[in-house]
């Protein structure tokens, strides 16, 4: 899993007009909470951009005055005119708690559908996956070498070894579509195994 740092100060007043008074000097006002008591802090607006800028997955390591603590963010606001980042919130990890993140799904190999004028489609881009920190994949990988026309990969079929997916067992991920040439290639083929050879004179 991909580890983004970010540098942080604690503040010392909460409430609006401190919030505004931090987005004044582009300092985004953040929450962190799941270990004990909340902790209230900003980090510069720039910062936020290896984290915005890049859409894979990540937990953020979080410098507050020295002391350095791992999280995920569960939430972030925007400004609804600037786009600037408004307000965010981070929950800190425990090693020996697990969280859920929602992970992008990749593909592996070239399907033998597709290579026959199939069509592959993503029916789910992304999975809930619960599990340890430590376990947390940064991409769900499908290996779609055999995969041939109109048949499937669902979430039942993916092995998991350390993790949980949450969405339902029967739902699908991938599919490969028959399309127009793979008919016309499949009625081709059937044509020419059934051509009955002339007799000989």
């Amino acid at each position: 899993m991909r580890i983004v740092s970010l540098s942080g100060s604690l503040r010392e007043n909460v409430g609006k007009k401190d919030a505004k008074a931090l987005r004044r000097e582009d300092k985004v006002p953040c929450v962190m909470y799941g270990k004990g008591e909340q902790v209230s802090f900003a980090v510069p607006q720039t910062d936020f951009q290896r984290i915005l800028f890049n859409p894979a997955p990540c937990f953020v390591e979080i410098d507050l005055n020295g002391q350095k603590r791992r999280a995920m963010m569960k939430d972030i606001q925007f400004h609804p005119v600037t786009d600037i980042v408004y307000h965010a919130d981070f929950y800190e990890l425990s090693d020996d708690k697990p969280v859920v993140m929602s992970i992008p799904v990749h593909t592996a190999g070239t399907s033998i559908g597709v290579m026959k004028g199939g069509k592959l489609a993503y029916k789910q881009k992304r999975l809930n996956v619960k599990a340890l920190p430590a376990n947390m994949p940064s991409e769900v990988l499908l290996d779609i070498t055999n995969l041939d026309i109109a048949q499937r990969i669902k979430v039942q079929d993916i092995a998991t070894d350390n993790y949980e997916i949450l969405n339902p067992k029967s739902s699908e991920v991938v599919v490969v579509n028959s399309t127009r040439a793979a008919a016309m290639g499949g009625a081709a083929a059937e044509g020419e195994s059934t051509e009955v050879a002339p007799a000989a004179e």
